[in-house]
């Protein structure tokens, strides 16, 4: 019996299972080379002989995203990029812009439709996992980053020999609110995630194919790319760049959005909050030993007749019920992520991807295109446009 189930094919099973799929696995026309049997890809670039990619997430921008396109095919004009917009299940047109937008550059733009909408994080994963660039830049959808800025960044990665370089913004066109959260994840990250303190963490960035192979690796429900970056290299680095005012429309971060953010990073790619947690609780435990010895000493010899009053023990007893609320709601939230995980919470589910050279037209349908751990369907049908 342990033969039959830990025999040679035991591992064999094991690496199927936890294998994730590269570009070639997903798109069998795209003509690029397929997984080895050991689980690891060639390198997609040096095939494919993409220099650029740049993976923009797309949520009811369908008012911005044509000219920051056009924007990026006047600027990388001398290099050999490619476009990837991931709509991230926006309730406007963006869909059909996106789609428009793939026939007027059929060469260099693609699209990745979500089936409802997953947040920035996930919609950029998903966009990573088709890029085939050698470098990856993310950028904006709503014209706030120069794609003029991609090529100084580009050109700063490849020179200092950096894995990552972020976007400093000289001056931030968002509002106050949005710049103080913005502020106080930094500070946070510099504690939970260990970033170097003046280090700026943006979503404006260029990254190299080694850390989008291993960024992509993860398949969790609540990614955090920047803490995926933090834990995969420290060769980073950041240089200024414009921040331009939003054409249009307005951020899609809202407070609750800001707060899932910042959850994701401090829940979910740290286990400080525990250490807090038994810090806090083995602190509550000391104080109360020593109110106790103080409440006995002053009985006993310093105020006999003073009687302990109800208040103090209502407030003592509801210090310590919210202490042990707190504590109890950051396992429950360590617990119900590992539950959803463990449940095969998708991290993004993929309706359909759409890719065209000026030749001929492809488009993969995948309706149960579901990235989680250790499933990764193939496309249903592809079928050429007519």
């Amino acid at each position: 019996m342990t033969r039959m189930l830990f025999g040679p094919g035991f591992r064999q099973r094991q690496n199927s299972r936890q294998r994730l799929p590269t570009l070639a696995d997903r798109y069998p026309l795209s003509g690029l080379p397929a997984i080895s049997e050991h689980g690891v890809s060639p390198p997609i670039a040096a095939e494919c002989g993409v220099e650029l990619s740049l993976v923009i997430p797309v949520f009811n921008g369908s008012k911005t995203i044509g000219e920051v396109v056009d924007e990026i095919h006047a600027v990388c004009a001398s290099i050999r990029f490619e476009v990837l917009l991931v709509n991230d299940g926006s309730t406007d047109d963006s869909e059909e812009v996106c789609a428009q937008i793939v026939e007027c550059h059929p060469d260099t733009v693609s699209l990745v439709q979500l089936a409802r909408n997953f947040g920035e994080h996930n919609a950029v994963l998903a966009g990573l996992r088709n890029a085939r660039g050698e470098y990856v830049a993310v950028l904006d959808d709503d014209g706030q980053n120069r794609p003029r800025d991609v090529l100084k960044m580009l050109a700063h990665v490849r020179q200092h020999k950096l894995d990552v370089v972020f976007g400093r913004y000289r001056e931030r066109q968002h509002p106050w609110p949005r710049i103080l959260g913005s502020w106080f994840h930094n500070r946070i990250a510099n504690f939970v995630l260990g970033k170097p303190r003046d280090l700026y963490l943006s979503s404006f960035k260029v990254m190299s194919r080694f850390v989008v192979d291993e960024v992509v690796k993860f398949a969790g429900p609540f990614p955090y790319l920047d803490g995926l970056i933090l834990r995969t290299t420290s060769r980073l680095g950041q240089i200024e760049v414009d921040h331009e005012p939003r054409r249009a429309g307005r951020s899609g971060y809202t407070l609750p959005k800001m707060l899932g953010l910042w959850l994701n990073m401090f829940v979910g790619f740290s286990i400080i909050p525990l250490r807090l947690a038994l810090v806090i609780g083995t602190t509550a435990a000391g104080l109360s030993l020593l109110m106790l010895g103080g409440i006995v000493v002053d009985k006993l010899w310093i105020n006999p007749q003073v009687t302990v009053g109800i208040p103090s023990v209502l407030t003592t007893v509801v210090f310590f019920a919210g202490t042990q609320l707190v504590i109890l709601g950051m396992l429950g939230e360590y617990l119900g992520r590992v539950f959803l995980h463990q449940n095969g919470m998708p991290q993004s589910v993929v309706r359909y991807s759409l890719r065209k050279t000026a030749s001929a037209s492809a488009r993969q349908e995948s309706p149960r295109h579901v990235v989680k751990a250790g499933t990764f369907p193939l496309p249903d049908r592809v079928e050429k446009d007519r």
